[in-house]
């Protein structure tokens, strides 16, 4: 790093707004929001979603109340366009929900987008070119007045194409790239003639798009420019203020939240903040930030747990245990002090009252997270390093919920002796309540695969039970439970799977560990450890329900014991 980094760098000019509003303002109402996780966040990832992952969070943003939705750039890949045609011609879009597909200023993209687009109820048109002086200059070779005439001149285009589609409900939208390093006057200048050659109208808006695509200054700063561009820009009645923050100074949400406060009508971000460089802004994390201000954020986090699942899954990349909201360890105290406060903040708190809670911005059961993880032991509260103790001594690598939910084990242990474990007591414990060492009661009697289908027949113990459990499905696990939901009142989902081995060479074992929803509110783990991999999670899926079972929330009315 330079010693004198104003060498090489320079400040970002404010922009001298002395009578600007925003900072006393109060949000109190939810912006309109687009999720753009299937085109922003789609395109920064190592491996871009297949159509099954892009279907199965277009499913999921549907279930959570986004009612805009980017859904991909059909000009530029064969996967974008077969994606919005898919969601087309199978009818998957709702009624009530607005598909958005994107396009740069060129002729052939833009017609290959509306061709895209045939079939559709109603949609949005989302046109961008950049505006920016570096990218005029250095990139595009254009000067201000190419740069106004390739914004109208494609505006007009749209338009056009859009009237040829009676049939479909075209709404435009259009982003003036780079907005968060351009000259406001030249900002302005664009929008104006971008909004004119629309024609719009306050009965038949436009959504401009001002987009920090790359967070240049403190949040304050660009708050100025969206108040700026409210207060001067023509036809604000004609117009949708959209904001788009990116994340790159890491104030994407603050920046967010300031724009709203300054005029802004509308967020686009992704789940967990997904995109490029560091991402979009979190929507999640704006949406929950107006919860916790008793704003009805119109989008609906109330099982966060899924939603955060089902985004890790089609991103393949994790959420940050620490992530606002949504992390594994966010309401989590590990310092004493904080648990107890919270322990005596939760004694003294009757139903109904105002939420104000030592520790916790948000209740975490709104959120569908229990209080069970709340206040857990590791070594900060003087208890020990559980999962490290188990690792180093026994090699067992205990996935992160697991850790949380055994954890809770040992404390019970620790507050009923009043003395501390060692390594081998704390093993001696994991053994104890996960059935390690007892035999587990797996019995696999035949196993057979054909055209893919996995067929098996088992017999199970289940806390004093015995049953013979059939089925089929993918693989063993999902016959395994197939089986088993045949035969049970409750129904038993798998959440999460991990695995590894334990030792190497012929005395090598492996370990599974699997996080099983049982009936409609029990999440609980179970462990196997066998020589044989399917094994070990056959008896880990036994572990967990003989768990379930002695806690009273299985139920076996249907069972046909043996």
């Amino acid at each position: 790093m330079l010693k004198q980094p104003n060498t090489k760098y320079r400040a970002f000019a404010p922009i001298g707004l002395k009578d600007r509003s925003w900072p006393d303002a109060q949000i109190t109402q939810a912006p309109t929001w687009l999720s753009t996780d299937l085109r922003d966040g789609n395109q920064a990832l190592i491996e871009p979603m297949d159509s099954e992952r892009k279907l199965r969070m277009f499913k999921m943003l549907l279930k959570i109340g986004f009612k805009e939705i980017e859904v991909g750039f059909p000009s530029a890949s064969q996967t974008d366009f077969d994606f919005v045609r898919l969601l087309i011609e199978q009818d998957l879009i709702p009624d009530d929900v607005t598909i958005q597909v994107l396009t740069q200023a060129r002729q052939p993209l833009i017609e290959r987008t509306f061709e895209s687009l045939k079939g559709a109820k109603k949609a949005i048109v989302h046109l961008y070119n950049a505006c920016a002086p570096v990218m005029r200059k250095v990139v595009l070779g254009m000067n201000e007045d190419q740069i106004v005439d390739l914004a109208v001149t494609h505006t007009e285009m749209i338009r056009r194409l859009a009237a040829q589609m009676p049939e479909t409900d075209i709404g435009f939208e259009y982003s003036p790239e780079m907005f968060s390093g351009t000259e406001l006057a030249f900002s302005k200048r664009v929008v104006d003639a971008v909004v004119e050659a629309w024609g719009a109208t306050p009965d038949r808006k436009i959504i401009i798009n001002l987009p920090a695509t790359v967070e240049h200054s403190t949040p304050n700063i660009f708050a100025d420019m969206i108040e700026w561009m409210h207060r001067n820009v023509a036809k604000r009645d004609s117009i949708v203020l959209s904001i788009h923050p990116h994340n790159d100074r890491g104030t994407g949400t603050a920046a967010a939240e300031f724009a709203l406060m300054a005029g802004g009508d509308r967020i686009e971000g992704c789940l967990f903040g997904s995109g490029e460089r560091t991402g979009n802004v979190d929507v999640v994390n704006i949406a929950l930030n107006l919860y916790t201000q008793g704003v009805d954020p119109q989008l609906d986090f109330s099982d966060i747990d899924e939603v955060r699942r089902c985004a890790e899954h089609c991103t393949q990349l994790p959420v940050h245990p620490r992530h606002p909201y949504a992390g594994d360890l966010v309401y989590t105290s590990f310092s004493g002090s904080h648990q107890d406060a919270i322990k005596k903040a939760f004694a003294a708190r009757k139903d109904g009252d105002i939420w104000n809670m030592p520790y916790l911005p948000v209740d975490p059961k709104d959120l569908g997270r229990s209080y069970d993880a709340v206040i857990r032991v590791n070594s900060q509260s003087g208890k020990g390093g559980i999962s490290y103790l188990l690792e180093a001594e026994y090699g067992v690598e205990l996935p992160r919920r697991l850790q949380i939910e055994f954890s809770q084990v040992v404390q019970a242990v620790m507050d009923d002796s009043g003395k501390e474990q060692s390594a081998a007591d704390i093993w001696g414990i994991f053994e104890r309540e996960y059935g390690l060492n007892v035999e587990q009661g797996m019995h696999p009697t035949s196993s057979e695969v054909s055209e893919g289908v996995t067929r098996l027949s088992v017999l199970a113990d289940l806390h004093e039970r015995s049953l013979k459990v059939e089925g089929e499905g993918t693989g063993p696990i999902d016959a395994f439970i197939n089986g088993l939901n045949a035969q049970l009142d409750s129904t038993v989902r798998v959440l999460d799977y991990h695995e590894h081995s334990i030792g190497s060479g012929a005395d090598a074992k492996a370990a599974a560990y699997l996080e099983l929803r049982v009936g409609d509110g029990l999440t609980i783990f179970g462990v196997g450890i066998d020589a044989n991999i399917v094994s070990a999670s056959l008896k880990a899926i036994t572990s967990g329900l003989r768990r379930a079972s002695q806690r009273g929330q299985l139920r076996f009315a249907k069972v046909a014991t043996v």
